[in-house]
């Protein structure tokens, strides 16, 4: 019996300890990650700011090929959008919107994940010599729930391998179309 008392008032420490931690953790998180392309921006800012060419490089679409995909009457541009409906949990459910689009430079999305909160995505394109270095951020709010706060902690290893995935494939991309 005294075994279990022991047990339960480490968890509990524990517990105490993990929420006192999650005070001091910040009630957003950003992953971003830049990938230098060969091409102009003029090349690759099309396969961004066209919601249809996110099924060619989305690295969360190739995860489930039975992923259910409605876009919105404008394809391209601000107001640009499209919702999925995933039955996979990595892939889940959500909408996204695109918030602003400056031609060759700069994109803005809105994300909704459902239950899991919201989203900033951002894109920027900035011209070098050679080609374009491509930047792609997400800031997510988190709130002030410990548990998420915590989880927050892994979401830029989760996240940014992702973002790495879609980075080369809009390289690969980039670079096929810049070769026609």
């Amino acid at each position: 019996m005294q075994t279990l008392f022991i047990i339960l008032g480490a968890v509990a420490v524990l517990i105490l300890g993990l929420f006192i931690f999650s005070l001091f953790l910040p009630s957003s998180v950003k992953i971003e990650r830049s990938v230098f392309i060969p091409a102009d921006a003029a090349v690759i800012f099309p396969l961004i700011n066209h919601v249809r060419t996110w099924e060619l490089w989305s690295p969360w679409q190739h995860l489930d090929p039975n992923i259910k995909m409605t876009y919105g009457e404008k394809e391209s541009g601000a107001g640009a959008s499209f919702s999925w409906v995933s039955q996979l949990r990595s892939v889940g459910s959500g909408h996204m919107t695109i918030a602003e689009s400056r031609p060759d430079s700069f994109l803005a999305t809105n994300m909704d994940f459902m239950r899991m909160g919201t989203a900033k995505g951002f894109f920027r394109l900035e011209p070098v010599t050679g080609g374009t270095v491509v930047t792609w951020e997400m800031i997510c709010e988190i709130g002030s729930n410990p548990v998420r706060k915590i989880m927050g902690l892994m979401m830029d290893k989760w996240v940014g391998e992702d973002f790495n995935k879609g980075l080369q494939k809009i390289k690969e991309l980039a670079g096929s179309k810049d070769s026609r």
